[in-house]
């Protein structure tokens, strides 16, 4: 399931910025993923299977907020930035989780661990090259998104507990058409052909694939079972950014990428 969770995540990816390269506002994409996401789940609640009403509703729509935010800063950071490098810094996010997880929920992190948080940052720092003439501010977005996606990922350990995966799905869809929507409406292009329409539904339709496999695998294995398998979307994400971008990283992109996998293996390991 978590492989296919990830090949998911890279056609979504592929797609927009293949669509924001034709043209297609960052935005307009961000809320065809949503919009798409939401009618599916929209019509699933419409035979009844999906309970709306939960005593924590406002950390669902929480959740779905972190997600909504990281998912405009990651589709503006993919305009400028190869898939590569943006799957690179999103692999900070188990860095980042093990890291939050000492403030929020307590935890203990030996000094492995925390060396490992250490390794990890430098790695992306590496990656992100601040003080290079390839330097871009949308790596900073992309640094923002991991953050974010950390905080999302501690949300759904903590809500898959007791909250089914379709109230998840749905007050998720919900919250980015309505945050998305009016800015998607002031910057809209139309679609021009039956390939774009087809693209369109394809953001939607895989995102909203991937976070339910997404969810219903948290359900199943524990979280330290699925992380290793997360590092299949660098592979995807590389194999797009050559076969269909053309686009190669470099040595110290390799350099910085290696560290951050094995600050992330690390981390796995020792909470193992």
């Amino acid at each position: 399931m978590m492989l296919v969770v990830y090949f998911l995540f890279t056609v979504v990816d592929t797609t927009a910025k293949w669509l924001i390269g034709l043209g297609f506002p960052a935005f307009q994409m961000a809320f065809l993923r949503y919009a798409g996401h939401f009618t599916i789940s929209l019509g699933i609640a419409a035979r009844g299977k999906t309970p709306l009403r939960h005593r924590k509703l406002p950390l669902i729509i929480l959740r779905g907020a972190l997600l909504v935010i990281a998912t405009m800063s990651n589709f503006i950071a993919i305009t400028y930035l190869p898939l590569t490098i943006i799957s690179a810094i999103a692999f900070s996010v188990p860095i980042i989780v093990c890291l939050l997880s000492v403030q929020v929920l307590g935890e203990k992190v030996g000094p492995w661990r925390w060396g490992a948080i250490l390794l990890g940052f430098i790695g992306v720092i590496i990656v992100i090259q601040p003080f290079s003439v390839n330097y871009h501010w949308a790596a900073l977005l992309s640094l923002m998104n991991a953050f974010l996606l950390a905080g999302y990922s501690l949300m759904t350990r903590h809500l898959t507990k007791d909250v089914p995966t379709q109230t998840l799905q749905f007050y998720g869809g919900l919250t980015g058409t309505i945050v998305i929507g009016p800015i998607a409406w002031y910057l809209w292009e139309p679609a021009g052909s039956w390939l774009v329409l087809v693209m369109w539904a394809m953001l939607g339709l895989c995102g909203w694939a991937g976070h339910e496999l997404l969810t219903r695998a948290h359900n199943i294995a524990p979280a330290n079972a699925l992380m290793p398998i997360s590092y299949s979307y660098l592979i995807y994400m590389m194999a797009s950014d050559v076969l269909i971008f053309a686009l190669f990283p470099d040595r110290t992109e390799l350099v910085g990428i290696a560290i951050i996998v094995t600050a992330g293996l690390i981390i796995w390991k020792r909470g193992r």
